[in-house]
């Protein structure tokens, strides 16, 4: 007999894009079904102990607006946190947290297993089944597992990480497994290119893991948390997440670590040619560091816990694939790792994935309804890349099955809109990972504002409550008010105010001025005009934080804004489905093998893809705008 089951959503993988995806669909009502090849692997963190950091803070901070699980998790799992880039402006603050490997990874589990419409299913998918369209597309009908049971479905969203025809180097060993020794998943690739997927091959890498009772700490410095912590998500309780963190530690390379890498580069799966996979650039192994940057004499070293119930600690910033005898050798070159014990050695994984530009915007397949993907099968890096993109195609997914619009966001309003639209209109030849320096509109994309920005989006799809809903809206009604209140509440040239101006070391005043103009100048802020701003009633910190930004930000921010409206009219121009590129007159070669390579959604969109010039834009739209007369007359 041949077991069948029918659901609304299958969702292939259980890491951070498969959790996201999963709980987005079930939470809209559709029943869902999430495949993990373990289920001890819900969530894992295979690589660094953390979450968050420069732009990924971002990451996570709209992913919970828009009503994701990420940020909740790692508030209630983290061990430090930190807000980087403080002495710089706010557009690049970004929070990060040291995670609990073990904590995290059960705790998100435990969301899973708790949540009505999802089932989790220890099972390798090995086959995607379809049927073919009248107009010749293909629309997926279902999945089968490796034992052969068959779910009927109406989407499928992959999230299948660095598991297919995964493959561990460590020096000239070899292992077929996907991360930390876990089975890989063989049997899907095949069934993908028979539907006409185009694969790549990726590689990334991890470090090795060290026990604690072998280190000297004493030889490094020691790494705090921030006082006050800041938490992740916008419906935490800031108060819950104030307890006593664990310290990570700085130590560094030297010329002897770098001579050691250099003599046995030939043993370097990377120099010796076993590699196939691209790496990240932006995240390179301690070798490709000393090769590309032979001036510098030493590298950054951080050792991270991976949990307070474990000895093991995390070696950022040395991931290797040298050979086991040379990382050690290595690794004890380095103040305070002298007599160094590894728990688990460095490896570099290599993995199959897609090229992200058969995907709209939506994250679904251009050519196969009903078929989503997202995370690292997209050709992204990274837990928070990995979770943003499991929580649009998850949303998306069960939008097209609610028969509702797809969430599309753009690169105007969030970074995971800049991160899904450089995926599906650039040729990315390595795995992407975010940057605040990709957002053009970053003052206006800011960590701080994500709930300003997407709670209301959340809202709409059904994935943020009423009550969280009515909360934004207070705090709108508050940051505006005060505003208000602020540039008109004026101050005279008085002797008090005089003094109080020369006690902060601000110049004087030779007429009247608003709180607001006093806000604006760099000495002196919100906080510090309390003592002559005697109407002032007190708000949440989370307000008063918007209201310095709007204030003292405000030329910047109003002329970005009138960069969003000069980039949203070129979005707004629509291309249609069926355009016949070969039809456009005076288009160069180039751009017309890419415009039909990637057929992109909107002229604003296909500015952005490589190898289309300003002079091929300005082609296209006299073009659509005879074409557009011409069938709508």
């Amino acid at each position: 007999m041949e077991l069948k089951k029918q659901v609304d959503v299958c969702v292939v993988g259980a890491g951070h894009a498969g959790c996201e995806a999963a709980l987005a669909c079930a939470r809209l009502g559709l029943q869902t079904v999430i495949f993990t090849v373990s289920v001890d692997s819900i969530a894992l963190m295979p690589c660094n102990p953390n979450v968050g950091g420069s732009s990924k803070g971002h990451l996570v901070r709209e992913l919970d607006a828009l009503g994701g699980e990420m940020g909740k998790n790692i508030d209630k799992t983290f061990i430090q946190s930190k807000m980087l880039n403080v002495s710089k402006g706010p557009a690049v603050h970004s929070l990060r947290a040291q995670a609990d490997k073990a904590e995290y990874s059960r705790a998100m589990r435990k969301v899973l297993e708790n949540q009505d419409n999802l089932l989790i299913k220890q099972a390798e998918v090995c086959e995607l089944l379809w049927e073919e369209t009248e107009d010749h597309k293909k629309k997926i009908t279902g999945v089968k597992t490796f034992t052969g049971a068959i779910y009927e479905c109406k989407a499928v969203v992959l999230c299948t990480g660095t598991y297919l025809r995964a493959r561990c180097l460590c020096g000239e060993s070899i292992t077929y497994t996907g991360p930390n020794g876990l089975q890989a998943a063989n049997h899907l690739t095949d069934s993908l290119k028979a539907m006409g997927i185009e694969m790549r091959r990726f590689k990334t890498g991890t470090p090795a893991r060290m026990d604690k009772r072998s280190l000297d700490f004493s030889k490094m410095e020691e790494q705090f948390g921030d006082e006050k912590v800041v938490p992740f998500s916008f419906s935490t309780d800031p108060e819950s997440v104030q307890k006593e963190q664990a310290s990570c530690w700085l130590t560094y390379t030297n010329k002897n670590t770098h001579e050691i890498i250099r003599n046995n580069l030939d043993r370097s799966p990377i120099y010796a040619g076993i590699i196939e996979g691209t790496g990240p650039r932006y995240c390179p192994s301690i070798e490709d560091k000393v090769v590309k940057f032979a001036e510098k004499e030493r590298h950054q070293v951080f050792i991270e816990p991976e949990g307070l119930h474990t000895n093991e600690m995390y070696v950022g910033g040395m991931s290797s694939s040298l050979p086991e005898d040379v990382q050690l050798a290595m690794y004890r070159t380095v103040p305070g790792l002298e007599h160094c014990e590894i728990v688990r050695n460095a490896y570099a994984i290599e993995y199959d994935c897609i090229n992200a530009k058969q995907l709209n915007p939506s994250l679904e397949f251009k050519n196969i309804i009903g078929l989503f993907s997202g995370g690292q099968f997209n050709g992204s890096s990274g837990y928070e890349e990995a979770a943003s993109q499991g929580l649009i195609a998850g949303i998306n997914a069960a939008m097209s099955i609610l028969h509702r619009d797809p969430l599309i966001l753009d690169r105007s309003e969030s970074y995971i809109g800049v991160l899904i639209d450089d995926l599906v209109t650039k040729d990315n030849r390595e795995p992407y990972r975010m940057m605040t320096s990709r957002a053009e509109y970053r003052l206006l994309l800011r960590q701080d504002n994500a709930d300003l920005r997407l709670r209301k989006k959340g809202y709409e799809i059904g994935l943020i409550s009423q009550q969280e809903y009515d909360a934004l809206i207070e705090k709108e009604e508050l940051i505006d008010q005060e505003i208000q209140r602020l540039k008109n509440t004026s101050v005279g040239a008085n002797k008090e105010i005089q003094h109080f101006l020369e006690e902060c070391g601000s110049s004087t005043l030779k007429t009247a001025a608003t709180l607001a103009e006093l806000i604006c100048r760099p000495e002196l802020g919100y906080a510090a005009l309390a003592p002559i701003d005697k109407e002032r009633k007190p708000l949440p910190p989370a307000v008063v934080e918007q209201v310095e930004i709007e204030i003292k930000y405000e030329g910047y921010i109003i002329r970005q804004k009138r960069q969003v409206e000069q980039y949203r009219k070129m979005e707004k121009k629509l291309i249609p489905d069926n355009l016949n590129y070969d039809e456009v007159p005076s288009l160069r070669l180039e751009a017309r093998q890419k415009l039909k390579e990637f057929r992109p959604i909107s002229v604003g969109q296909a500015s952005r893809i490589s190898g289309v010039s300003p002079a091929d834009i300005s082609v296209l739209l006299v073009y659509l705008e005879h074409y557009n007369v011409k069938n709508h007359s």
